[in-house]
């Protein structure tokens, strides 16, 4: 791999344990994260069992098209653990054993007070001519074989041990050896679908090429990935920002809640945090819910004071003060009640804002007039009540429901805490 040029790699996981479905392949996932952000292209994701001819046979497709490898598993000790053998064999390399990783391993046995037995010694032997990157955290060490313009870089496969190898070891190796840097940042959109912000935004999709602007569609969600390349991390930023301005003046624009946000909810405790607001939730169908999901978040008891769920009219009466005269007349759902939910949370708590919903998660009670999957969140502030009303009767899975109607909550949580603020 020559230096200072632009690299493209495939991530090539090895191990029949993930083949089985045993365990989740998390590896994959963390380095091509890291790898972008040293701007090395990852062109494929690969796993093979724990087979020399298989492994040799996805080494040569690899190389094939990218100019580095990097492997995760195979580096143990035991008979089946062939990693390094294979990748030996590909290079013509011999093996041989390198004295500092079997001292390593003897002092590593030593501390944790283990017994070292004698196939650890397979661990220390290396192909000849690696680099090898000592393990601190375990009995493998790394290495990397340059030849001519093509690296292969081994990685034990516990992600407590690759992790920290690749960002104390792997990481500073590679960037010695990038052109560039690729900068991600997501805009996160609530209140338009993935075909709306597709329609809205196609021309700047198909004809930006550096950044790109690719959609993904999460759970009443959008999110849009804009990455840039460039020599520095701060131009690829610039860049990137420059693409989101363009975006922000579409009619996408007014669904944006965020960037680089991860949730709905981060950002209402965020925004609420900003301004020096409250929050109080009055809960029917999400039962908890918009409560669970705010307080998922480290540290929000600045400014979620807290909430309430009534489940019946009864308790929507006695706690949340929502009239009878309300209940008999409009019924628990309806924008009457939404809205007095709110009005009754807020008042109860203190809470600059309160917001409430009630609804038919289904899969039952639904009628004629108000099928499954109709739900109303209200909204109380200073400034008074509002409420939307949502027909998810399309969707009739109750977590769904449930999920949106919380999302939707606290989007008008942060349209609330917008106007309060104007």
């Amino acid at each position: 791999m020559s230096d200072k040029k632009a690299i493209t790699a495939e991530i090539l996981c090895v191990g029949t344990e993930l083949l089985l479905g045993d365990i989740v392949n998390t590896n994959a996932a963390y380095l091509s994260w890291g790898l972008a952000q040293l701007g090395i292209h990852v062109y494929r994701h690969t796993v093979v069992g724990d087979n020399p001819k298989r492994l040799c046979h996805a080494l040569e497709a690899a190389f094939s098209e990218a100019d580095l490898v990097i492997t995760s598993g195979g580096l143990g000790p035991t008979y089946d653990d062939l990693t390094k053998e294979t990748v030996a064999a590909y290079f013509g390399r011999e093996m041989e054993l390198h004295e500092p990783s079997l001292e390593a391993i003897r002092s590593y046995f030593q501390k944790t007070g283990r017994v070292m037995t004698k196939n650890n010694e397979k661990q220390a032997m290396m192909p000849r001519g690696a680099i090898v990157f000592p393990n601190a955290y375990g009995t493998a060490p790394s290495l990397a074989i340059e030849d001519g313009d093509k690296t292969a870089i081994m990685l034990p496969g516990p992600p407590g041990e690759l992790i920290p190898l690749f960002e104390t070891k792997i990481r500073p190796y590679l960037e010695s050896k990038r052109s560039s840097v690729l900068v991600s940042k997501n805009v996160h959109i609530f209140g338009m679908g993935e075909s709306a912000v597709e329609e809205k935004l196609k021309g700047l999709m198909t004809e930006s090429e550096n950044p790109t602007v690719a959609p993904y569609c999460k759970e009443g969600e959008v999110r849009l990935r804009v990455t840039a390349e460039a020599e520095d991390a701060n131009e690829a930023s610039l860049m990137c920002d420059a693409v989101i301005e363009k975006i922000r003046s579409t009619e996408v624009g007014g669904c944006i809640y965020g960037i680089d946000v991860d949730s709905l909810e981060n950002a209402v405790v965020c925004g609420l945090r900003k301004r020096g607001m409250t929050v109080a939730a009055a809960e029917s169908l999400t039962g908890g819910l918009i409560a669970k999901r705010i307080t998922d978040i480290s540290g929000c008891s600045d400014v979620f004071l807290g909430g309430c769920v009534t489940y019946t009219n009864e308790i929507k009466h006695r706690l949340l003060g929502v009239s009878n005269e309300t209940l008999d007349a409009y019924g628990a759902v309806s924008s009457a009640t939404a809205m007095e939910m709110a009005r009754g949370v807020r008042e109860r708590t203190g809470a600059d804002i309160g917001v409430s919903a009630t609804g038919i998660a289904g899969p039952t009670g639904g009628t004629e007039e108000t099928p499954v999957g109709t739900v109303y969140i209200g909204v109380s502030s200073a400034r008074g009540e509002s409420f939307r009303r949502l027909d998810l009767s399309a969707r009739r899975s109750r977590d769904y429901i449930r999920m949106v109607s919380a999302s939707n909550a606290y989007d008008m949580v942060l349209k609330e805490m917008d106007s309060l603020s104007e």
